[in-house]
């Protein structure tokens, strides 16, 4: 897997990480899903230099051009609920993109233990894509992993880029032994610790409950 870390890179993109941690600002839930969509900006911006790219000739008032466009061959697939407004913010940059969705949550067999369910999908075929998986918060793998499997059976996938904000050195290490070697990472922050229920710490807290209030 190559992993595009952003942690120690100077940037804005390290303020939007900011005040996604930052518990006060976490109150206006407008403003953190805003943070969440700048970010799949910027993720956006640096995954598509990995992209491939066609020569396409362009006509202008006063002439012609040859530009490199990207080849139109994406599908956006995006974890809900969290994964929605970091959804938007890819969109933003990626006006031909196809898009898909599916959801997948944990379900504690006891306060620690949990299975990842996936219920629900919406996509476009997959064969000779190259998919955009895009999931605010990379903490155990086991969400992507589960996702990924049932992704992968709808058709022989190009490539596949994982657009985190903050991911887990654990899960890191667990997914890399699930997804093919190219696939590449983008994280705007990686930590280093979870705790016992396998949450990202210091992370952010529930990135599905900051954006959208808490659930049942």
């Amino acid at each position: 897997m190559l992993i595009h870390n952003f942690t120690e890179t100077s940037s804005i993109l390290n303020n939007f990480v900011a005040e996604l941690r930052d518990i006060q600002i976490q109150k206006d839930a407008l403003r953190f899903r805003r943070n969440l969509e700048r970010i799949g900006e910027i993720l956006s911006y640096e995954l598509s230099k990995q992209l491939n790219y066609t020569s396409k000739k362009i006509n202008t008032p006063l002439g012609q051009k040859d530009m490199r466009v990207p080849q139109k061959n994406l599908v956006l697939c995006s974890i809900l609920r969290a994964g929605l407004p970091l959804h938007q913010g890819i969109l933003n940059y990626f006006d031909d993109i196809e898009n898909a969705f599916i959801s997948a949550y944990r379900k504690h067999q006891t306060d620690i233990d949990f299975d990842i369910i996936v219920e629900y999908l919406a996509s476009p075929s997959l064969n000779d894509k190259t998919l955009i998986l895009a999931d605010p918060m990379l903490a155990t793998g086991n969400s992507l992993v589960a996702v990924y499997n049932v992704l992968k059976k709808l058709g022989n996938i190009k490539e596949i880029h994982i657009v985190a904000v903050i991911a887990a050195t654990e899960g890191i290490r667990y997914i890399q032994d699930f997804f093919p070697d190219n696939t590449h990472l983008w994280v705007a922050a990686v930590d280093y610790q979870l705790n016992e229920k396998g949450y990202i710490i210091p992370g952010l807290g529930d990135a599905g409950d900051l954006a959208f209030g808490s659930k049942l």
